[in-house]
């Protein structure tokens, strides 16, 4: 179950950023390979069949390039605008994988994006993790199960 759910996700990220961001390349790489000490962390909370939460980490410059593409507006710094946008960005990935899996009989919702602070443990059992890389830079994607 875990490599499906982690395959959806990446299959998610490639469909909304092909159709959004006109970005029609991207790899996987392992989570060591995601480097960054300033992002926007959102968080996706996960209920139903499966309890947890999934883990965007948007670098500043990749945040900053996917709002320009967005919107047609150049942003220097992050702030609640470039911040709301990554959430929704989040939130429109995991609700794709979330429609996906329902169409397997998995059923489970998904709660409204946060900001999140990644040292919050909260007892998950397992944690998924990846580097996604794409023409306009990385996004780090964890997935927490309980």
């Amino acid at each position: 179950m875990e490599e499906k759910l982690y395959s959806s996700f990446v299959d998610a990220t490639r469909n909304v950023f092909n159709s959004m961001l006109n970005i029609s390349e991207i790899s996987v790489r392992a989570a060591e390979h995601f480097n960054c000490d300033d992002e926007v962390d959102i968080a996706i909370g996960i209920a139903g069949d499966l309890q947890g939460e999934v883990i965007y980490r948007f670098p500043a410059p990749t945040s900053l390039n996917m709002v320009q593409i967005m919107s047609g507006m150049q942003f220097e710094r992050i702030d609640a605008f470039v911040t709301s946008a990554m959430a929704e960005l989040a939130n429109i990935i995991s609700g794709n994988v979330f429609t996906s899996l329902s169409n397997n009989d998995m059923k489970c919702n998904i709660l409204p994006p946060v900001e999140c602070n990644l040292d919050e443990k909260n007892g998950y059992k397992v944690k998924t993790s990846c580097c996604i890389c794409t023409t306009i830079g990385q996004i780090g994607l964890e997935i927490r199960l309980k």
